[in-house]
């Protein structure tokens, strides 16, 4: 009797996610008639956004005591879906599946009418892991993450990863579906090249300490007329549509949230690099924002650490274990080795500390404070929170 709701950007699998478990459940004995499927972008399916249309719809189906399985893929078309699904989960023998493109499906009004009876199923797209699966690559692994980089990591992207022009035109057409449907179709923006300057800073400043004013000046001086409220506007629709990640700033010592500066990052480099064309210029940006990513697919709250004028990139917890985590492309230079550990120094507590980087030497150690090969991590052949399959 438990709600599932996955949710993730545009084509980050969701949809194929539902279509295996329909198939693992044929393969175990379910009869096709006892699993009900309804995707919400298919006009065929037009009708049913009508909520009273859909209930009726799968009310019909359900003639029997039998178990029935209900996916309602990308449901947020559904005008009132909330009430549907209520209603629908109070009958005892149907388990039901929804997915949706945007955060805002889970907004407090709806939470609080699913209270106590959903969990959420966060999906992004591939991991660099299952990215290598895709492309049946064995190698090197430097060369892998360029792959990963510069093809993308939206499923699809991989039946282009010989074809760099048809990719690039698969990449801009998904930015743009997602731009018109998930956010200025959603919202009502009219001025889809304000938010298309802003898209465009976000990415361009991946792992940046950001400010929503220093956002309407840079704005302003290129002779966009933006005020901060209509910034703050724009970034909340951007995190909804899980386009852009935003992490939040926190004091270790206070032990409380910062209301300014915060750090946003992209669902996607290769999707940046549409966007953002010196892309090739921040490779310690690009490694922190794919690690941000990786932490979150680890189930980790990801958090920007402060610690007196000093910054920790990452302050990470899966349930009760705590890690801290620097990132840089290379720390190889002493000066910038002693620059990535100083943060460090300042904490008083014994959690455990991490160094991320792209240099694959041995693994080293400096006074409890573990340099690891960053594309180890990412492949899940070492710590800190494992991978669980």
């Amino acid at each position: 009797q438990i709600i599932k709701v996955i949710t993730g950007v545009r084509r980050c699998g969701k949809s194929t996610l539902l279509e295996i478990f329909q198939e693992y459940l044929q393969q175990h004995g379910i009869e096709s008639d006892q699993i009900i499927a309804v995707n919400f972008e298919d006009l065929d399916n037009y009708e049913l956004r009508d909520p009273m249309k859909l209930h009726a719809y799968v009310k019909n189906l359900i003639y029997d005591d039998k178990q029935y399985w209900v996916f309602f893929d990308e449901i947020q078309h559904c005008t009132d879906f909330p009430r549907v699904v209520d209603s629908l989960a109070l009958k005892k023998n149907i388990d039901i599946y929804i997915t949706g493109s945007n955060a805002w499906m889970l907004s407090t009004e709806i939470a609080t009418m699913l209270s106590g009876r959903y969990v959420e199923i966060k999906m992004l797209p591939l991991s660099l892991r299952e990215f290598a699966c895709g492309i049946d690559f064995t190698g090197n692994l430097s060369r892998l993450y360029r792959a990963y980089i510069e093809i993308s990591s939206f499923p699809h992207a991989l039946s282009y990863k010989n074809q760099p022009s048809e990719l690039r035109i698969y990449l801009d057409a998904l930015y743009s579906s997602i731009v018109i449907k998930d956010i200025s179709m959603r919202n009502n923006i009219s001025d889809q090249m304000l938010l298309k300057s802003i898209i465009g800073f976000i990415f361009d400043n991946v792992g940046n300490l950001v400010s929503t004013k220093k956002i309407a000046d840079t704005l302003n001086a290129n002779g966009r007329k933006v005020d901060v409220k209509t910034i703050e506007k724009y970034l909340h629709w951007l995190t909804e549509s899980l386009l852009v990640y935003q992490v939040k700033r926190y004091n270790i010592r206070g032990r409380q949230f910062l209301k300014t500066l915060d750090k946003y990052y992209a669902v996607d480099m290769g999707m940046r690099s549409v966007v953002v064309s010196r892309h090739g210029m921040d490779v310690g940006h690009v490694l922190e924002n794919i690690i941000y990513l990786e932490l979150l697919r680890r189930d980790a709250e990801v958090y920007v650490g402060k610690i007196d004028d000093a910054e920790i990139d990452f302050v990470a917890r899966v349930q009760d274990s705590l890690v801290y985590i620097q990132v840089a492309a290379t720390v190889r230079d002493v000066a910038t080795l002693e620059r990535e550990l100083a943060p460090f120094r300042r904490l008083s507590d014994h959690y455990p500390k991490y160094l991320f980087s792209l240099d694959d030497d041995l693994e080293a150690d400096y006074d409890g404070i573990r340099r690891i090969y960053a594309l180890d991590w990412l492949m899940g052949r070492t710590e800190p929170f494992m991978p669980r399959g």
